[in-house]
């Protein structure tokens, strides 16, 4: 799947998804409790599930399997930035805080996108 790649762990875009999935489980530790089965459920399903879609797509063997995951992992980056919205403007977290994970979601996007490009060429 690309030269120097021989397990999903090898991407930048899944390394990068990662640790946008363990920021979100950090940030989300100071949520009020009622919270707990709404936004902080929401955005850690989202966030995990950005790297585990990645990592499954690259699993499944196919092209249109891999393609097919990784749009949905964007999709989840979609997701993350929505609650983080939500979360910012219930004053969950503050505008470095959203400001900072933001950062992380664009360049997150860009090597996803940068991604699906390249696997795009090889159909």
């Amino acid at each position: 799947m690309g030269s120097g790649i021989t397990t999903h762990r090898d991407l930048l875009a899944w390394q990068k998804a990662f640790a946008i999935g363990l920021g979100v489980y950090e940030l989300t530790t100071d949520f009020p409790p009622d919270e707990r089965f709404g936004l902080v459920s929401q955005l850690r399903r989202a966030s995990v599930s950005v790297a585990s879609n990645i990592a499954e797509g690259y699993g499944r063997g196919t092209t249109s399997d891999y393609l097919r995951f990784l749009r949905m992992a964007r999709g989840s980056l979609y997701e993350i930035d929505t609650q983080l919205g939500f979360a910012l403007e219930l004053g969950y977290i503050t505008g470095v805080a959203y400001e900072r994970l933001q950062a992380e979601l664009e360049e997150s996007g860009r090597l996803l996108g940068g991604l699906i490009r390249s696997v795009e060429r090889t159909t």
